[in-house]
């Protein structure tokens, strides 16, 4: 991580973030409220954590299913090297597409769809097909469908590696009997 972003990425730059996470619509007055900022001091951390490309934009969550998009898939594409430039302007070209991934492996792409029946979705696979071979799974329920990013060093795998070393450094070596 650079200088710049660690300057922003304090605890305070974390707690703005995890208020914004959970409403991006927050006033600077509210925000700075939450995190014990004044609103212009909020203001100018949020401005410095956008300049960094920490923030890198605010966005809508809509609602697929009121909208009449009730199915949601994802679809891998294997495809050879030569049509992934063509696969890659066909998938930007489809409204459908919702998030299209470069992936490695053997599947070349990972695209997340929405459609408003099985038979669009059925054309939509049609489509991509002739770019290369599709696998599609219709997503059923995502438990875990959007996660608010914390401080990395609050995820719970690596505050577990650490104390597993902190114990290993404490433990004192047992030293062997001299001669044996």
């Amino acid at each position: 991580m650079d200088r710049r972003i660690e300057r922003v990425l304090d605890e305070l730059g974390w707690q703005l973030l995890a208020a914004l996470q959970g409403d991006a619509r927050l006033s600077f007055s509210e925000l700075g409220r939450r995190v014990g900022l004044s609103a212009p001091a909020a203001a100018e951390r949020v401005r410095r954590l956008e300049d960094a490309g920490v923030i890198r934009g605010y966005r809508l969550d809509l609602g697929l299913e009121t909208l009449g998009l009730p199915i949601t898939a994802l679809i891998r594409v294997a495809a050879p090297e030569e049509k992934c430039a063509g696969l890659k302007a066909f998938v930007a070209g489809l409204d459908e597409v919702l998030e299209c991934h470069h992936v490695t492996g053997s599947d070349a792409f990972v695209l997340k769809v929405a459609a408003s029946s099985v038979g669009h979705l059925e054309a939509v696979i049609e489509g991509v097909g002739r770019w290369g071979t599709p696998a599609t799974a219709i997503i059923l329920s995502s438990p875990v469908a959007r996660r608010e990013i914390t401080s990395p060093a609050a995820w719970p795998l690596r505050r577990a590696r650490r104390a597993a070393t902190a114990t290993r450094r404490r433990v004192p070596r047992r030293r062997s009997p001299a001669g044996a």
